[in-house]
């Protein structure tokens, strides 16, 4: 019930009507989370609660997207002015708008007390670590206090793959380490269990200040609280029972976790810990010493448990998360209560906490060494069916695994056929050509949420379409596909999500031209300097050996950007291109929104391929889409991005105009190769 009247109140009232309308407005707003930054950091993503609007008082949540780096000094608690384009939400959250915010935010009210005094430690926290080598201090906030702001994107996405990302974010099980170091210690000091647990309820409100008391570190201190309970006491029968009441509490007081999967990994994850680890740890402990028998049993009951809601979302397995995680483990309670440790001595003196986070940055330095060698392992993850289906495939893969387990033989008959398949596998990998495949015309090049298009122009050369959101992911594409010079980098336009990862096409690479808009606003300067720059004007063809690059968009006639321009606006200075080769051909929009498609609309050739435009936004014009008749069309897409990319509405669009639509946040790098069938999309997963 409290869902939907959640959900009634961000579907309706001023808020919602304004983003219908797609409106620009002045309000206020109070900060409720850490702004954090999106594609390419230079995007910031702030959650906030709208508190007034052009006439009216409201209270409903709403995300706002900024570009002006002054949003991510705000905090939470911290309320503002804003002058934004509202929009609908994309995805299916209790949001009642995105806005698009203009500019800076004028602060209305300082924040709150509590939440002043846990910036000053998480600032004191960052001071102490920058001395640290720079992956380090940007992991041991993020294990202490869950600020990652300072994290390398291509360590986080090592973490991502190896199943360690959990330590970067406050959970029950920093808690756990807390709590129990503030047990122990009590005990060393000779106090009873009557006088340890008020020591320890004040370790954990220490804990939620420092973290802040924002929802996500509230259920992770009840969770952590009751699993904690649950495993000292070995009283898993009343833990369960606890859990229950937690969620219901929980979900009662802010009805949005029923539909948070951050919500539900933490409840399946405590859950499995209080019904799978126990027993799982008595059985290990026949074979094994009592510690690995715990952490054994610890990471595979979590990871178990949590595995149905991580492939719904990811659409792959971790195969080597638990492995990861035992070599982990021992690192973790280190760098966390130094850490913890180092915090709070930085209140008292920063350069006495540099020396107490030393050795929380060696241990550190072992995590990262772990994430690193498990992303980079073969198979690190394998595909598998996404969303409910995916979710159901696996468990009932789990309850026939169960079965196997509990028959001799069957256990005889499944160990023969996994023995057939790895031969299988060592052959095909052995004897089938890698990545990319032969005869490759163009790749659409996995960087997150962003573009990035290589194009081929003969051996070793490739001309690049936009650059992704960070360089190591453009970087590792074209390694992959062997390109070392590029003749012509195409800039769509001066968004982050296709400029910031410039910087990895020029490494170890020969750029010997680029191309952007003739709308620019100048951003792509501190990308490209040294390079000769053109700018694109319709009507213009460049042709590379083979290869035809003919400019549709934009209008010499239309007018330059303005530093103040929204995001809509730059997204229809695009440079829209149409690729041909012998046998291919593509057509290339950037971020063009409708109201740029229609005006291209008659000027659409027909094509093999379509870059859909804007990332599968809901912002399309059919007609443009139909126009170019592609059998395939491309998605470039970030997983589990903020903006609800693709939008359902458009995938279907693309379905009814009977063109196979390939994503790379399912399918990695995907290769456009010819074929005697035509133009077949082959992808790196």
């Amino acid at each position: 019930m409290g869902v939907g009247l959640r959900g009634t109140a961000v579907g309706t009232g001023p808020v919602r009507e304004l983003a219908r309308e797609r409106a620009t407005a002045t309000a206020e707003a109070v900060v409720t989370a850490d702004p954090r930054y999106g594609a390419g950091r230079r995007v910031l993503l702030v959650r906030a609660r709208m508190e007034g609007v052009p006439g009216a008082k409201v209270r409903v949540p709403v995300l706002l997207i900024a570009g002006d780096p002054r949003w991510a000094r705000l905090v939470p608690s911290q309320r503002v002015r804003l002058t934004g384009r509202f929009a609908v939400p994309e995805r299916a959250e209790l949001l009642a708008a995105v806005v698009i915010v203009r500019g800076p935010p004028a602060a209305v009210s300082p924040p709150s007390t509590i939440q002043r005094a846990a910036e000053r430690v998480r600032a004191r926290l960052r001071a102490a670590v920058a001395g640290l080598p720079p992956d380090q201090r940007g992991v041991l906030p993020g294990m202490v206090v869950g600020d990652t702001s300072r994290m390398n994107p291509a360590v986080a996405d090592d973490f991502k793959k190896a199943g360690l990302t959990h330590l970067l974010v406050v959970s029950g099980a920093n808690l756990a380490i807390v709590v129990g170091a503030v047990l122990w210690l009590c005990r060393v000091a000779g106090l009873g269990r009557r006088r340890a647990p008020p020591f320890a309820v004040l370790a954990v409100c220490a804990f939620v200040v420092i973290a802040r008391p924002e929802p996500s570190v509230l259920r992770a201190a009840v969770m952590g609280l009751i699993g904690l309970l649950a495993l000292f006491t070995g009283r898993q029968r009343q833990g369960l029972p606890a859990l229950g009441a937690a969620v219901i509490l929980l979900v009662l007081i802010d009805p949005a976790l029923a539909r948070s999967y951050g919500f539900t990994l933490s409840v399946l994850a405590t859950a499995g810990l209080l019904v799978l680890a126990p027993a799982w740890r008595a059985r290990l402990a026949r074979r094994l010493p009592g510690p690995v028998a715990d952490a054994l049993a610890v990471a595979g009951a979590a990871q178990v448990a949590v595995a149905p809601v991580l492939v719904m979302l990811s659409g792959e397995i971790g195969v080597v998360s638990v492995f990861a995680n035992l070599l982990a483990a021992p690192a973790v309670a280190p760098a966390t209560l130094l850490g913890a440790a180092g915090a709070v001595v930085a209140l008292v003196s920063v350069p006495a906490a540099r020396i107490v986070v030393w050795p929380a940055g060696l241990a550190v330095g072992w995590i990262i060494r772990v994430a690193d060698i498990a992303a980079g392992l073969p198979y690190a993850t394998l595909p598998w069916p996404g969303g409910g289906l995916g979710a159901v495939s696996l468990l009932l893969a789990g309850g026939v695994a169960v079965l196997i387990l509990r028959s001799a033989r069957l256990r005889l008959v499944a160990a023969a056929a996994m023995c057939g398949v790895l031969i299988a596998v060592v052959a095909l990998r052995v004897l089938a050509p890698g990545w990319p495949p032969a005869g490759w015309r163009m790749v659409a090049c996995d960087v997150g949420q962003g573009d990035a298009l290589a194009l081929a122009a003969g051996p070793g050369r490739a001309v690049v379409v936009d650059a992704g959101p960070d360089p190591a992911p453009v970087d590792g594409c074209l390694s992959r596909l062997g390109v070392t010079d590029v003749p012509l980098l195409v800039l769509t336009h001066p968004h982050a999500d296709h400029i910031g990862g410039t910087a990895g096409v020029r490494r170890g690479r020969t750029v010997h031209a680029v191309l952007t808009t003739a709308r620019t606003s100048g951003r792509e300067q501190r990308h490209t300097g040294g390079l000769g720059t053109h700018p694109a004007l319709g009507g213009q063809v460049w042709r590379i050996g083979d290869l035809a690059l003919s400019v549709l968009a934009p209008s010499s006639a239309a007018p330059a950007l303005l530093p103040g321009d929204d995001g809509t606006t730059i997204n229809n200075a695009s440079i829209v291109l149409v690729a041909r080769a012998p046998g291919f051909s593509a057509l290339l929009t950037g971020d063009v929104e409708s109201d740029a498609q229609r005006a291209l609309e008659g000027g659409v050739p027909p094509v093999d391929v379509l870059k859909v435009p804007h990332h599968g936004s809901r912002d399309q014009a059919p007609g443009f889409l139909a126009a170019a008749r592609a059998t395939v069309s491309l998605i470039s897409v970030g997983a589990d991005n903020d903006y609800g990319h693709p939008a359902p509405s458009t995938v279907a669009l693309l379905r009814r105009l009977n063109t196979q639509v390939h994503r790379t946040d399912q399918e990695g790098d995907i290769a456009m190769v010819r074929t005697a069938m035509g133009v077949v999309a082959v992808p790196r997963r």
